[in-house]
């Protein structure tokens, strides 16, 4: 597992330094806003269409081999960037394709990376596995923006693409070492991928399986409903934040700047405290965005910039530690077999929210200004998901009480003594 974290980390820095260098690549290359949100979708677009796909093949194919096979190729797309960068030959139309390979392979690469953090750690500890991982991306992220900025200063746009193809090599490198652990069901769900499909006739290798399994779930349907509200309608920090500090707060480009390192702390305090949750719910996860929605409404109303950045610090840290505890029941829930099936359709659901969230929350700012936005957001997040529990607390049944020989009705008996008695 420290291995696989430390790999991690180096992947995550170098990920990040590409995708802070992309945008202004594509703007150097095209002088076009435009153009730079068409390169981000185009990356983004396959994993809305064939994530399901991907999910099916991480349940099909050997899980290490499959990381490996991955990682290799993403390292492949960005080397090939990095020599196009150095030789002066990247045009818009050549970026498009090799960002629309980067998306196709991480519709594999993505869930598989994933699962095999969980098969290194015993089943009680895969929720502290994915805090583990949570804290690293948040690492990474701080890292891997902070060196873009050097390694474009000194050596170049085509040495960040070139640094990231090596991060990739070096998990390729870190697979092999890796040993699942045996007896959890995260192992159990390795030594499926790796036997044939004929060896599971009572098992359906489809993709409609795992859409199927994610449907008559209640408790996915219902995680797959507070986390879709609460990324459209907040977690947009970046977006209504940047116009909240620059705009009524009155604060410029630095102001905003320490309001994103506080937002980076915060996300990696609650990736800590969601590493420590033992047995994560979807009701904890509702509690924690309705939670955060509240401190949306109470940051949209802040005087001033001080307030504002005590108010960001929670915020960041309850978003985080949800997200944390919504992987981990997403990653454990499903039975081994469907999970990878399960992440895809996750993943398609989540790519309909980060490619329409930022839209419908520009348009809600344009009507009601940031402070609004923010103030409008949190009210409907917290209120659905307050209605949505009271709800499911009217139709769940009201409990009968059993009949026990030789009961006289007396209701100073014990629950656990009348179970036992029936029994």
């Amino acid at each position: 597992m420290r291995w696989w974290s430390v790999a991690n980390l180096v992947s995550n820095v170098g990920t990040w330094m590409q995708l802070t260098v992309q945008n202004l690549l594509v703007l150097q290359i095209t002088g076009s806003a435009a153009a730079t949100g068409l390169s981000m979708s185009v990356q983004a677009a396959p994993a809305l269409l064939m994530s399901l796909l991907g999910g099916a093949a991480v349940d099909r194919w050997p899980r290490r081999l499959t990381v490996a096979v991955s990682q290799a190729l993403l390292g492949t797309v960005a080397f090939a960037t990095a020599v196009l960068v150095a030789l002066d030959r990247l045009d818009l139309p050549s970026l498009l394709v090799l960002a629309a390979l980067t998306g196709i392979v991480a519709t594999v690469d993505g869930p598989a990376c994933a699962l095999l953090g969980n098969d290194l750690v015993p089943a009680g500890d895969v929720p502290s596995a994915i805090g583990v991982g949570a804290l690293v991306h948040s690492a990474g992220r701080l890292l891997g923006t902070a060196l873009a900025g050097v390694t474009v200063g000194f050596l170049g746009t085509a040495a960040a693409y070139a640094a990231n193809g090596l991060s990739f090599l070096f998990v390729t490198a870190v697979v092999p070492l890796l040993r699942p652990v045996h007896g959890s069901s995260a192992h159990a769900a390795a030594k499926d991928t790796q036997s044939p499909p004929n060896d599971l006739p009572d098992r359906d290798m489809t993709v409609r399986q795992g859409l199927a399994h994610f449907a008559r779930r209640p408790r996915l349907v219902a995680l797959a409903c507070v986390t879709g509200i609460s990324s459209v309608l907040g977690r947009n920090y970046g977006l209504t934040l940047a116009v909240l500090v620059t705009g009524p707060l009155a604060g410029g480009a630095g102001a905003f700047g320490t309001v994103s390192t506080v937002l980076a702390v915060g996300g990696a305090l609650g990736a800590v405290l969601g590493a420590r949750t033992r047995r994560p719910s979807v009701r904890l996860v509702g509690t924690l965005a309705a939670t955060g929605g509240l401190l949306q409404v109470a940051a949209g109303l802040s005087p001033s910039l001080a307030v504002l950045l005590v108010l960001v610090l929670p915020m960041a840290v309850v978003e985080s530690a949800s997200d944390t505890a919504g992987t981990a029941v997403l990653q454990t829930d499903p039975p081994a077999h469907l999970r990878g099936r399960v992440l895809g359709v996750w993943n398609s659901i989540g790519t309909v929210w980060s490619l329409g969230g930022p839209p419908a929350l520009g348009l809600l700012m344009e009507v009601s200004g940031a402070r609004g936005a923010l103030i409008v957001g949190g009210l409907l997040i917290a209120g659905t998901i307050t209605a949505g529990r009271v709800l499911r607390a009217r139709r769940l049944p009201a409990p009968v009480p059993r009949a026990v020989p030789g009961d006289t009705g007396d209701p100073g008996v014990p629950e656990r003594e009348a179970l036992r008695a029936a029994a």
